[in-house]
């Protein structure tokens, strides 16, 4: 069991930290912070680059502790809200991702929460500092908190009205 939640923190969080590391800059095939903000805009979002940088280093940062296992329940609450912004964004389309719906935010949602739930297993760091088990309520409350503070976040931030096509190549600014 433990070897399994090893494997599902590896994949999920580096998924996770890999994902934000596509906002904010040019690696893993990400568009840098500039495109990171203007796929905020298209989506409805302000904010900005501050958006951007915000969701950016929300997925780095949940994903990576997720991945070693440390402060679990802090970092599937991290990862539950930034996920939970992305569901709600891909909500209009449907289910499936081939029609750019929400079945990936959903699944790293559900994975987050089960880490929180479970634990993260005897070969992590919250095993080697001696943090383990966490609390109940602190697991539970962690994913209701991630979730509210995504749903949050989507009211604050999200304009329907202000949703705009993506810019091309040529109609950028320089």
């Amino acid at each position: 069991m433990d070897t399994g939640l090893l494997i599902l923190r590896l994949v999920a969080g580096l998924l996770i930290a890999g994902h934000g590391i596509q906002k904010v800059s040019f690696r893993l095939g990400g568009s840098g912070l500039a495109g990171g903000t203007e796929e905020f805009r298209h989506d409805g979002f302000r904010g900005g680059a501050l958006t951007a940088l915000a969701a950016g280093a929300g997925q780095i940062g949940s994903g990576l502790l997720l991945a070693a296992g440390a402060l679990t329940p802090l970092a599937a609450a991290g990862a539950i809200g930034v996920m939970t912004v992305a569901l709600t964004v891909k909500w209009p389309h449907g289910l499936w991702v081939q029609k750019d719906g929400y079945e990936y935010p959903l699944i790293l949602i559900v994975i987050a929460a089960a880490l929180s739930l479970t634990g993260p297993g005897r070969h992590s760091a919250d095993q080697a500092l001696g943090l383990l088990p966490w609390p109940g309520w602190s697991t539970a409350t962690a994913v209701a908190v991630g979730a509210a503070c995504g749903l949050a976040a989507r009211a604050l931030l999200h304009h329907p009205a202000a949703r705009l096509p993506l810019l091309s190549e040529t109609e950028r600014p320089e």
